[in-house]
C-alpha cells in the first residue's frame, strides 16, 4: 500500500512539474546562450531556483487554506487547471511564439572571455544579475500558481513532502537540458512545438484528479 501511494504521488508530482515548468527551458536556454565573463551559469541556476522557491512558497497558501476549509470546497480549485488547459488548447493554433522565442536565442557554443576568478555562492546570491533570472521565473509563473495552489490545498503534508522535491528535481533537469541545448538550439524548438499539444491534456487531467480526490462532486451530487 505504501509503495502504491508513493508511486501515485510521484506520478502526480512529475505530471504537475513537467506541465507547469516546461516553458522554463525556453528562456533558460536564452540565458545560457548569453553567458559571458560576468554573467555565469551559476547566476542562472541560483536565480531560477530562487524564483521557483518564491512560487512554491506562495502556493503553500493553498495548503494552509486546506487545513481550515473543508476539502470538498478546496477541491473546487481543481477547476483552475482544467480552465488553463482548455485555454491553452483553444489557443494552440494561434500561438506562434515558439518561433519568435527561438529567434531570440543567441546561440554560442563557447563562452566568450572566461572569468578566471571563481565566484562564491554568496557573491552570486548578492549579484543583481541573479535576480533578473528570478524575475523572469516569477513573471512566467502564473500557470504555476494556478496549478500548485489547488494541488497543495488538496494534498496532505506527506504528499507535499514527495511532490515538492519532485518539482525541484524537474526544474534541475530543465537547467541541465537548457545548458546543453545552447549547443543544439533546434531541439528546443521541436520540444516546445510538440509538448504544447500534450500539456493542455495533462493540466486537465490534474484538475479532474483534484476534483475527484477531494470528492468535490458530492457538493452538487450528494446522493452519489
Amino acid at each position: 500500500m505504501l509503495m502504491d501511494w508513493l508511486m501515485t504521488t510521484i506520478k502526480i508530482g512529475l505530471a504537475v512539474a513537467v506541465a507547469t515548468t516546461f516553458d522554463d527551458n525556453i528562456y533558460l536556454t536564452g540565458f545560457f546562450s548569453e553567458v559571458n565573463r560576468t554573467f555565469r551559469p551559476k547566476h542562472i541556476v541560483v536565480g531560477e531556483l530562487i524564483g521557483f522557491t518564491v512560487l512554491v512558497s506562495a502556493s503553500l497558501i493553498g495548503f494552509f487554506l486546506g487545513l481550515v476549509i473543508d476539502s470538498a470546497w478546496i477541491g473546487l480549485l481543481g477547476i483552475l487547471p482544467i480552465l488553463i488547459g482548455l485555454n491553452n488548447l483553444l489557443n494552440l493554433n494561434k500561438d506562434d511564439s515558439t518561433e519568435d522565442k527561438s529567434t531570440n536565442l543567441k546561440i554560442n557554443a563557447r563562452y566568450r572571455g572566461f572569468d578566471s576568478r571563481k565566484r562564491s555562492l554568496w557573491d552570486v546570491i548578492r549579484d543583481r544579475q541573479t535576480y533578473s533570472v528570478s524575475a523572469v521565473t516569477i513573471s512566467n509563473g502564473g500557470n504555476n500558481l494556478g496549478i500548485y495552489i489547488p494541488l497543495f490545498a488538496s494534498s496532505s503534508i506527506q504528499s507535499l513532502a514527495v511532490i515538492i522535491p519532485v518539482c525541484y528535481f524537474i526544474v534541475c533537469c530543465w537547467l541541465f537540458m537548457s545548458y546543453n541545448l545552447t549547443r543544439q538550439p533546434g531541439i528546443a524548438v521541436v520540444l516546445s512545438r510538440y509538448a504544447s499539444k500534450i500539456f493542455p491534456f495533462v493540466l486537465m487531467w490534474l484538475g479532474f484528479r483534484i476534483l475527484l480526490d477531494s470528492e468535490s462532486y458530492r457538493l452538487f451530487l450528494p446522493n452519489i
